[in-house]
This record gives structure tokens, C-alpha cells and sequence, in this order.
């Protein structure tokens, strides 16, 4: 068998042992499984840029059959736009959360492995990544890179807990969506701050993005549609569902259920079966406790809160199937979505740049000239397109353009080799 020296130089004819820092973060526990089918290159684990490329065409299809947030003006409700709705609408969202808090850890972790402190260069790759951020949400209001960049600051200091069961506590108090049961119970009880929007928001009004000019729109949408987005989050939980995905995401890095996930075949499979039912059931247990209040039928707390329960449920469902797709045959199809996965940052805001001109008023103006299913077909030509140019980059360079520029902005310097031949040199 082949010997790892790091992750990526091996010799032959000798026990695979590994010292990178994914295997460093794991006490006593060193190895590489010998056939996991998941390592791809740099050391990268292919299925997770394979599951960060799934989220990516999901996210990119809810986009496009919502028209880019101005489907409320002229709402349709077809077939297509329910299915988009029932296998992408907030999961996808929430396993780029998940990856994302298996991202920290790893790095983090890489880290450790080096004997330097990453803290102070996260931070500031979390500061870099909230002024993406808040360039792309001028152009498209529902972004989510400000969301996560700044639960990523706040989740910093969990990196110090060394217990993955203190993790997962906090976790499953996350996911319980404490602050939307007391406001529920406050509502019962006659409470008027209760009723009252937490985070109140201003009337959202999206006409101007489909009649004002570019600097108008950008101007809402910097504004007003941005508050609109930061209340929606938090009105409806998915913030607080966000930090528990997070740290969620940190306990899987550390625990290998990714990196080696033919061993947690059996933990795959609760998975799958616990979240099947928590996406069946989580809406109607949240509606229960309503009714147990007095004068509460159907409370919208609740019902927001049972959403999130559903969600989160139907998002683990999308994690296991995934896993456990990745160690059949059909690994060969997904692991088209490898490429796109290592560059996400450059498609999600080239998804908005490619299509806010077509939608918009001060652009082609073309919101409403398309049905849910065209939008649809229309998005899944345009990623399989996306897919094509990202497995030609990176026949040819290390990292994506914005995904290079990040790096280089994290670490203070523009030497960071990028081109393949380049890179190996160094």
C-alpha cells in the first residue's frame, strides 16, 4: 500500500499513514482509509466539493424560479416551482452552513497541525468575506455571504471547546429556536412585544428593481432590501439555525464523517432516518405546542419555528443520500460537481452578475417573461455551463479568481502562486 507523506506524496509498499492537519485534529486517530474514494487534489476531500457544488445548483435554482427575489411581484405557483421549492428552498442554504463550520475546522485544524494560531487570520478572512458580501447584496439583496461571515465571527470562540458533546449541545439549543418559542409563549400570554417584529423592517419594494435605473436599484437594495433580508433571517430562525449547522459542520470535521464516511455507514443511516422524520413531523410538533397555549391555534412563531425544525430535517436527509450516493457507481455523475464545489464563492456572485442584468429593469428587464419551468431549465443549462468553465480552470490553476483573491487578501500578500505549473514550482 502506499505510504502518505502529508497529503499528497506517498511511497510505496507501505502503511498509509498521514500527517496533514485534518488527521492531526483527530487525537490518536491518523489514517487515511485505504479505499474511501474521496480524496481529490491538494489534499481536498472531492465529496465535500462535490455536496458545497450540489448546494450551489440547488441555491442557483431557487434563484431562478424566485427571479433573483421578484417573484412576489407577480407570483407564480406551478408545478415546477413547488418541486424546486420541496427539494432545494432553505436546504441548500443550510448545508452550505454545514460545510461551512467543516471549512473553519479545517482550517483551523491545518493550522494547529503547522503550530501557529489561525484565529487573528480568520477573523480577518470573515471581515473580507462580509465586504463580499456587502458588494454582491447591491447587486442581488438575498445573498447569504453576510450572514455567514458574520455567524462565523461569533462561532470563533467554539473553536477553543475541545468536547464535541459541549458542541452539539449548543447546537441542538440552536436548533431548538428558543427565541421563537418565548416570543410564542409571550404571545399567549398577552405580551405586546411579543406580536411586535422583532427586528422591525420597512416596506420592501421591489418595484424598483424592475423600473429604476442601476444606481437606484443598487441603492434599495443596499438599503431597505437589506434589512428586509437581515429581518427575514431573523424573524423566521434561520439565524439561529445557521449557528447550529455551524457547529454541527465543525463536529462532523472532526469526527471524519466525511473524510471517512464509509465507516460511519450506521451513523449515515440514523442520520437519514431521524431527519426523514423530523422533516415529516417538525411543522405539525411545533403547531402542537401552539395549541397547547391558550388562544394560540397556529401562531406564526410557531409555525416559523416548525419550518426550521422541518428544514433542518429534510437538509440531513440531503446529506446522508448524498454520502451514501457517493459510495455507489452514481459517484462518477456527481463528482461533475466537484469542480463548481472548489470555487463556489466565484459562481454564487457570477450567478447574480450573469443574471441580475437579464431580470432587472435597469438591464433586459426580462423578470417576468419566463415561467417557473423556463427559469428552471434556463438555470440548469447555465450551471452545467459554469461546470464546464470551472473544470477548465482548474486543469490550469489552484484556486478560482475570487477564491485566490480571498486567500491572498487573508494572508496580507500577492504572491500566492496560482497557476498550476507556478505552484509547483514553489
Amino acid at each position: 500500500m502506499a505510504r502518505w507523506n502529508g497529503c499528497g506524496a506517498r511511497a510505496r509498499w507501505a502503511r498509509p499513514v498521514c500527517r496533514c492537519g485534518w488527521c492531526q485534529t483527530r487525537r490518536g486517530d491518523s489514517a487515511h482509509p485505504a479505499t474511501d474514494g474521496v480524496r481529490g487534489v491538494n489534499g481536498r476531500i472531492s465529496m465535500v466539493d462535490a455536496l458545497r457544488g450540489w448546494a450551489l445548483l440547488g441555491l442557483f435554482l431557487v434563484h431562478c424560479v424566485e427571479r433573483f427575489a421578484l417573484y412576489r411581484l407577480e407570483p407564480w405557483n406551478d408545478d415546477t416551482l413547488r418541486l424546486i421549492f420541496a427539494l432545494f428552498g432553505s436546504k441548500s442554504f443550510a448545508l452550505f452552513a454545514m460545510l461551512f463550520g467543516f471549512s473553519f475546522a479545517t482550517i483551523m485544524g491545518n493550522a494547529r497541525a503547522r503550530g501557529t494560531d489561525f484565529t487573528g487570520r480568520f477573523i480577518w478572512r470573515l471581515v473580507l468575506l462580509l465586504g463580499f458580501g456587502t458588494l454582491h447584496v447591491a447587486l442581488f439583496r438575498g445573498e447569504i455571504l453576510q450572514l455567514l461571515a458574520v455567524v462565523g465571527l461569533l462561532m470563533i470562540p467554539f473553536d477553543r471547546v475541545k468536547s464535541d458533546r459541549v458542541l452539539l449541545a449548543v447546537a441542538m439549543v440552536a436548533f431548538l429556536q428558543v427565541p421563537l418559542l418565548a416570543r410564542m409563549v409571550g404571545a399567549a400570554l398577552g405580551q405586546g412585544w411579543a406580536a411586535m417584529p422583532l427586528f422591525p423592517a420597512p416596506p420592501d419594494d421591489l418595484t424598483t428593481l424592475t423600473t429604476g435605473t442601476f444606481w437606484q436599484a443598487t441603492w434599495e437594495n443596499l438599503t431597505r432590501g437589506n434589512v428586509v433580508k437581515w429581518s427575514f433571517y431573523i424573524e423566521r430562525g434561520r439565524a439561529m439555525q445557521i449557528v447550529g449547522l455551524f457547529l454541527v459542520g465543525m463536529v462532523i470535521q472532526r469526527r471524519g464523517w466525511l473524510a471517512r464516511a464509509d465507516r460511519h455507514r450506521l451513523g449515515w443511516g440514523l442520520v437519514l432516518l431521524g431527519g426523514g422524520a423530523l422533516g415529516l413531523l417538525g411543522r405539525d410538533l411545533a403547531l402542537l405546542v401552539a395549541d397547547l397555549l391558550p388562544g394560540l391555534p397556529g401562531d406564526r412563531h410557531a409555525a416559523n419555528a416548525g419550518m426550521m425544525w422541518s428544514m433542518l430535517g429534510w437538509t440531513a436527509v440531503h446529506a446522508a443520500v448524498f454520502v451514501f450516493a457517493w459510495q455507489t457507481p452514481v459517484q462518477r455523475l456527481l463528482g461533475w460537481l466537484a469542480a463548481p464545489g472548489r470555487m463556489t464563492l466565484t459562481l454564487y456572485i457570477g450567478q447574480s452578475v450573469l443574471m441580475a442584468p437579464l431580470l432587472y429593469g435597469w438591464g433586459l428587464g426580462l423578470w417576468d417573461a419566463f415561467n417557473p419551468t423556463v427559469m428552471a431549465l434556463a438555470g440548469l443549462v447555465l450551471f452545467a455551463l459554469q461546470a464546464l468553465a470551472a473544470r477548465w480552470w482548474f486543469a490550469r490553476f489552484r484556486y478560482g479568481p475570487m477564491e485566490w483573491l480571498w486567500r491572498a487578501g487573508t494572508l496580507g500578500t500577492w504572491a500566492v502562486p496560482n497557476r498550476l505549473a507556478a505552484a509547483n514550482a514553489r
